[in-house]
């Protein structure tokens, strides 16, 4: 399962590249919003700003529209930033339509707000290269947000598709593993929940004890 992080903040993204363990990174407006980038220029620099940091890994870059044209034309812009970009397109009639424009003239992209194993389908059908089941959001309406990856995993074995699994929504490390466990291809979180993988008590008291045993030495 590759590990991508969410957000727009280069210090976040450096440090998951630092631990080796960075695979790719997922945005939107809020997190651009959230660390005080605005306006498209800015914007389109720091997209490239980020894909430099990932080194090779997907990138996914979010349209604004909602409308088949200007999906197209402003996908059309952020794929020309840099290779590694995707696409994030909204699971919507016309979001469908540009996704298949998009496959059909080369350029990758990721459906998000994906809520259902239906619109999961309609996603891979349309050619996506990743699709976004939101879980901590869906866990948040009483439903099993794990569940859905599960059976969307189940459905794309089945059928063939080769649409990858991005679990999002991420809401700690308990997720993680989880999404793992179920079929996940990719799971995109805040870096605190990576970090959180790293976290046993256990772990803690054995280094203490070695640390411990080494001053007796």
């Amino acid at each position: 399962m590759k590990f991508f992080i969410d957000t727009a903040n280069l210090a976040q993204i450096q440090e998951a590249h630092d631990l080796g363990i960075l695979d790719g990174v997922t945005t939107n407006p809020s997190l651009m919003a959230k660390e005080g980038i605005k306006g498209e220029a800015a914007i389109m620099k720091h997209y490239e700003a980020i894909c430099e940091v990932v080194e090779g890994g997907d990138v996914s870059a979010e349209v604004l529209s909602t409308d088949f044209a200007n999906i197209v034309e402003e996908g059309k812009k952020l794929a020309a930033i840099h290779p590694n970009i995707v696409v994030k397109v909204p699971m919507i009639k016309d979001g469908v339509k540009a996704i298949k424009w998009f496959t059909e003239n080369g350029i990758r992209t990721n459906c998000t707000l994906v809520f259902s194993a239906g619109q999961a389908i309609l996603a891979a059908k349309a050619g996506a290269a990743y699709v976004s089941p939101f879980i901590g959001r869906i866990d948040d309406s009483s439903w099993d947000g794990v569940e859905l990856i599960a059976q969307i995993a189940q459905i794309y074995s089945v059928q063939g598709f080769k649409t990858e699994i991005l679990a999002a929504s991420i809401r700690n490390a308990l997720h993680i593993v989880k999404c793992a466990e179920v079929g996940a291809d990719v799971c995109t979180c805040p870096l605190d929940s990576i970090l959180g993988l790293l976290k046993h008590p256990l772990t803690d008291i054995g280094l203490a004890k070695f640390l411990e045993d080494a001053k007796k030495m």
